[in-house]
């Protein structure tokens, strides 16, 4: 199993005590959506995790929108919808991954491989005609162990050093309008960290909002990096959830995805020390 499931495999396996589903629906703007659309009607099975809740730590004003969540509490909260070793997981959320690679990355770098993307979410689960329910399945009891890949991850005093360095690549995944300061709906201060490079994360989809196939995802990254190094890139993005797209393209491109900034752009800039570009 690679980390990219269809809606037809995931179909066959909605009663299979190996697999675990978890829904990660969310809006920004209204963080009781999320709950209120999974409590509305789910895929049978399916578990819900939060991201601010879930899937992130309590913010301090200097941390940044979406802080990395505890370990130990996140694993907690995973063994209680019944990962361990061996168990698939298959996340999704109703915006091509937007948040779902947030739960797929953490999974990952705390060890867990089999995690996997349900390739267009809810709305081509639910457009298919595929089985819907509003029942809450039972906690079930796991036996996942967090073993963090050490590197995954980095932070804002990393980035300061070598932003503007030959030795990384700092991808941002914000729309352009974002990266290039022209507007900021979500964030006080607009721009990006200088040496910065725009990969907009909807750029990884079709217009069906399922991802490009790997060959043209390699291609497409390859002309951007050009003779950078794939595995020195560091990903950011607003708060460190969508640059997690871009780490699922690039790997499901055969690509080494990089290590991931959590901290990102709305982080950098509670510090007024560090430096913002604007064109």
């Amino acid at each position: 199993m690679g980390i990219l499931v269809s809606t037809d495999e995931l179909a066959k396996h909605l009663d299979d005590p190996k697999w675990v589903v978890i829904d990660t629906r969310h809006d920004l703007m209204d963080p009781s959506k999320g709950p209120k659309a999974y409590a509305a009607g789910h895929i049978p099975g399916a578990y819900f995790m939060h991201t601010d809740e879930d899937l992130s730590s309590p913010k301090t004003g200097k941390n940044g929108r979406h802080p990395m969540a505890n370990v130990d509490e996140f694993a907690r909260k995973v063994n209680e919808r019944g990962i361990a070793p061996g168990v698939q997981v298959v996340v999704y959320d109703d915006l091509s991954g937007n948040f779902a690679v947030r739960l797929w990355w953490m999974l990952r770098w705390l060890g867990h491989d089999k995690a996997a993307l349900l390739d267009g979410g809810w709305p081509k689960w639910v457009q298919e005609g595929r089985p819907v329910t509003a029942e809450v399945p039972a906690p079930r009891k796991g036996s996942f162990v967090p073993k963090p890949h050490l590197g995954d991850l980095v932070d804002a005093p990393f980035v300061d050093r070598f932003k503007e360095s030959s030795d990384i690549t700092l991808l941002d995944a914000r729309a352009p309008n974002r990266f290039n300061g022209l507007e900021e709906p979500v964030d006080p201060v607009a721009g990006h960290i200088p040496g910065a490079v725009n990969r907009f994360w909807q750029k990884n989809l079709n217009p069906d909002g399922t991802f490009k196939s790997p060959d043209q995802l390699r291609a497409e990254y390859g002309q951007l990096l050009g003779s950078a190094d794939p595995a020195r890139v560091v990903h950011m993005c607003g708060s460190g959830v969508t640059a997690c797209h871009n780490i699922f393209a690039m790997e499901l491109a055969g690509l080494p995805p990089g290590k991931l900034y959590a901290g990102s752009w709305s982080e950098w800039i509670a510090d007024p020390a560090h430096a913002v570009v604007t064109k």
